[in-house]
């Protein structure tokens, strides 16, 4: 026979039960307030914390100082050096370990030397178009919005002409990467962007579409993250040699590159860095493969900056000229999220060139 306390009794334990209950766990202020402490130890800001979504399921995370964790999925992701990686490893190139363990990806670490002596030579590169196309997009964003939020794919170093973004306080950067470089605040795979739907007023990805194994994949991402009618800027290479070792693979016309944010309305597109900058990389890339040993490719690249640096000043002359589209070295884009693509017969309408 099974016994059945009385109520006053049965009453007495139920309270002793719930008190210590919550003796024993934790209340929402006090994981409010945990979650607050450890969001105070990490780089990426409490606005870019307040979007994050897991990039496996895309369930709501759970912030410590050390890790994060999926409420959906319970799927934990790390924090290196005060950088959650939030990285899936079966959909990506990378694993979790390669930052944990401080292991380098793009940024191949160079001497102390070659360091500083790389720092005092001019680049054979010159971007003619970024610093207009940055000062327009923070006029745009902030006539939408008094405190935008900025996402940046391959974040982890300045790209050029941002300068305006960085220095102006009323703008949110969110600085993503593949790699822990000195602005990265968070890790994630460009191909599955750990962010809510519609939750960033722009994004920008500078030289970093070449380096993703499916950018038409990426692009889509970009889509999914902007507000309705929020910005986008990209600049990608045509010719340009391997710059990025084996996270290099592929490269855009004008057209090609137009076609890959077909979901976006043009606000303007163009060169970014014109012929003279494509010739100095090619003669500079011409010498290098003369030599093999890391030690005469560095002396080689080194000179070849001082020789060939000059040429990339004609693409000052040249980036108004239609013809100057058929040899140029990188393209930008810069246009707006729309629901309706853009057609291929307007795509090929677009041409304008030398030929």
């Amino acid at each position: 026979m099974i016994e059945t306390l009385d109520a006053p009794l049965q009453d007495t334990l139920s309270r002793e039960a719930e008190v210590a209950s919550s003796a024993s766990l934790p209340s929402e202020s006090d994981r409010a307030g945990a979650g607050e402490t450890a969001a105070a130890s990490l780089r990426i800001g409490r606005e870019a914390i307040e979007i994050l979504q897991c990039p496996g399921c895309g369930g709501a995370l759970s912030v410590a100082a050390d890790a994060m964790q999926c409420d959906a999925c319970e799927r934990t992701y790390p924090v290196a050096d005060g950088v959650p990686v939030l990285v899936v490893p079966e959909k990506s190139l990378f694993d979790i370990e390669t930052f944990t363990n401080a292991e380098p990806t793009f940024f191949r670490p160079v001497g102390k030397v070659r360091e500083l002596i790389s720092g005092c030579l001019p680049d054979v590169t010159l971007n003619v178009s970024s610093d207009k196309v940055y000062a327009r997009m923070l006029q745009q964003m902030l006539e939408k919005s008094e405190h935008p939020v900025v996402l940046v794919i391959g974040g982890g170093v300045i790209g050029g002409g941002m300068d305006c973004l960085v220095d102006d306080p009323r703008i949110t950067l969110i600085e993503t990467d593949a790699a822990i470089a000195p602005r990265t605040s968070l890790v994630c795979d460009g191909h599955d962007l750990p962010f809510a739907d519609q939750s960033v007023d722009a994004v920008i990805v500078q030289a970093v579409l070449e380096h993703v194994v499916d950018p038409h994949r990426c692009v889509q991402e970009i889509h999914r993250v902007l507000k309705p009618g929020g910005l986008v800027y990209s600049d990608t290479p045509f010719m340009q040699q391997v710059h990025g070792r084996q996270f290099d693979f592929t490269r855009f016309t004008r057209l090609g590159h137009r076609r890959l944010f077909r979901m976006f309305d043009e606000i303007e597109s163009g060169i970014s860095c014109g012929p003279g900058t494509a010739l100095a990389w090619s003669l500079r890339y011409f010498l290098l493969s003369f030599f093999a040993s890391d030690r005469m490719r560095a002396a080689v690249s080194l000179a070849s900056r001082l020789m060939f640096f000059p040429l990339k000043y004609c693409d000052r002359y040249l980036v108004n000229k239609a013809s100057a589209s058929d040899a140029a070295s990188a393209f930008y884009f810069y246009g707006s999220r729309i629901e309706t693509p853009l057609s291929d017969r307007e795509l090929v309408a677009s041409y304008h060139g030398g030929f």
